[in-house]
């Protein structure tokens, strides 16, 4: 059975999956991920590249993150050979805060890591991210990880097209993190947005290496070029390229009202306490669609 793209009126009885940054649906009742045809590894320096190009094709944020360890979801059955059907990614969040919160005894960056790529391919049955995020979490536990927070973005984001809006990403509130039974610990504080017509975000961070002349400049650039913007003219300030940039691409900004936020030990089970307030969990209802 394939993946279809509306979903039923029961959102936990399905998968999210994704291609071309189009999202679909599976339905969980579907059952048929066979862990014998699939393996989940660790990803080397030298394949990271790969990794990278596939978040980039296929995650509805068209964006790759601060990753310190990517794992790559393999189909051995299908052709070619050791084909790459999802990633996982962990990394290092826009702030330590975002770790040390609520980590309070683990070092960030090292025994402590966002969760901030999952993305399936379409053709991926149901039921494989559980046993894929699983299995990442084991490979990172033997390397000194203790601690991972995940976020789930509950707010639906649009491209523009030539026939108008179209909804690339419904949302969703972290179905997989609660299969897993990580703490969750309420949501993060609302603010406001840069959205650009591709449905991707510019966030604050990378703006202002192009207004203040910082290494890393030149990715931003060419991401707002890519959609119409002019190159900037050598000497030109930055500030003043971006507004117009901005202005020409039709970025527009939104208000965000904070992403669901949960939380894992992984590891060994001494000594493990959150520095946080864990709640009830939330569902489709109070914001979002699935995870």
């Amino acid at each position: 059975m394939s993946a279809y793209e509306q979903p039923p009126l029961d959102l936990d009885a399905v998968c999210q999956r994704w291609r071309n940054r189009r999202h679909s649906w599976r339905p969980r009742s579907e059952g048929g991920f066979d862990p014998t045809r699939y393996q989940l590894h660790e990803m080397p320096n030298d394949l990271v590249n790969r990794a990278k190009a596939f978040v980039l094709a296929h995650h509805y944020s068209g964006s790759w993150p601060a990753v310190r360890l990517a794992y790559g979801l393999v189909d051995t059955a299908a052709p070619p050979a050791g084909q790459l059907v999802g990633v996982l990614t962990l990394g290092i969040p826009t702030q330590v805060a975002v770790l040390t919160s609520v980590f309070g005894r683990l070092a960030p960056y090292e025994e402590s890591l966002e969760l901030n790529r999952l993305v399936l391919l379409d053709e991926v049955p149901a039921n494989a991210e559980t046993w894929a995020q699983a299995r990442a979490f084991r490979l990172a536990a033997a390397r000194g990880v203790r601690g991972i927070v995940a976020h789930s973005d509950p707010e639906p984001r649009t491209r523009l097209t030539a026939h108008g809006p179209e909804t690339i990403f419904p949302g969703h509130y972290g179905t997989i993190y609660q299969a897993k039974g990580m703490d969750y610990l309420g949501k993060t504080r609302p603010r406001r947005m840069t959205m650009l017509p591709d449905g991707s975000v510019l966030h604050d961070r990378a703006m202002s290496k192009v207004r203040n002349g910082e290494r890393g400049r030149g990715g931003v650039e060419r991401r707002l070029v890519a959609l119409g913007a002019r190159p900037r003219d050598p000497g030109e300030p930055g500030r003043a390229w971006l507004e117009e940039a901005l202005h020409d691409v039709r970025a527009r900004g939104v208000r965000h009202g904070g992403h669901h936020r949960y939380a894992a030990y992984i590891g060994p089970r001494t000594g493990r306490l959150l520095t946080a307030t864990s709640y009830p969990y939330p569902k489709a209802d109070q914001g979002g669609a699935v995870a």
